[in-house]
């Protein structure tokens, strides 16, 4: 990446939260390899406009596996005749697993927008909640937010990487911005799903975008 970067690039930084480190309720591997890189970004200024999503649940989310007797972490169930992947206890309001990471200089951040606050509805993507009556998937108010300013492109790095980034990143195209996704600046749950992050990335044609592109 240049040391110039349009100033209708935003970067948005998803949910890199203590909870999806190591030794979190819901680590992701290596989620705390990506800390050092995202505070040295984000101090170097490069970017005008940069957001920082915030998994931000209710005690007793209906994503947890806890608000559902008989059922375990990562079990698939039908909510609200959608699908939906069940977690453990993760980024409960208040806790100190659901704040931004301290290791992170969070001053260049103009928008901190916390999502998943519904308690009846996950929300992946910081554009969109994963879904809402009658099937749609309601804004979270993102887009116009960056449209306002003049932003076209944005860089998507952070936590987790097929699944909470890789959902930010294809609904910014969606919404009609050109998107990147910085491979470095993001780790999966697990490596197991870097092949399908790829495969959907390319399907979308969202770039795999490197720090020294």
């Amino acid at each position: 990446m240049s040391s110039a970067i349009s100033e209708r690039t935003a970067l948005i930084v998803v949910d890199v939260q203590p909870d999806f480190m190591p030794g979190g309720a819901l680590a992701c591997h290596e989620g705390d390899a990506i800390v050092p890189g995202i505070d040295r970004l984000l101090r170097m200024r490069r970017f005008r406009h940069v957001v920082a999503t915030q998994d931000w649940h209710p005690p007793g989310h209906a994503s947890f596996a806890s608000a559902h007797p008989g059922t375990q972490p990562f079990q698939q169930i039908t909510l609200h005749g959608q699908p939906q992947t069940l977690w453990p206890d993760h980024c409960v309001q208040g806790t100190p697993g659901a704040a931004l990471h301290p290791g992170i200089d969070w001053s260049a951040a103009d928008l901190i927008l916390r999502k998943g606050s519904d308690p009846q509805v996950d929300s992946y993507s910081g554009f969109r909640e994963n879904h809402g009556p009658r099937g749609t998937r309601p804004a979270t108010g993102l887009a116009g937010w960056l449209r306002e300013r003049g932003v076209e492109d944005v860089l998507v790095c952070g936590l987790a990487r097929n699944v909470c980034v890789l959902w930010t990143a294809q609904d910014a195209v969606v919404a009609g911005f050109k998107a990147g996704l910085l491979w470095e600046l993001s780790r999966p749950v697990t490596p197991a799903g870097d092949d399908p992050t790829r495969a959907a990335l390319a399907a979308q044609g969202i770039a795999l975008a490197r720090l020294d592109d």
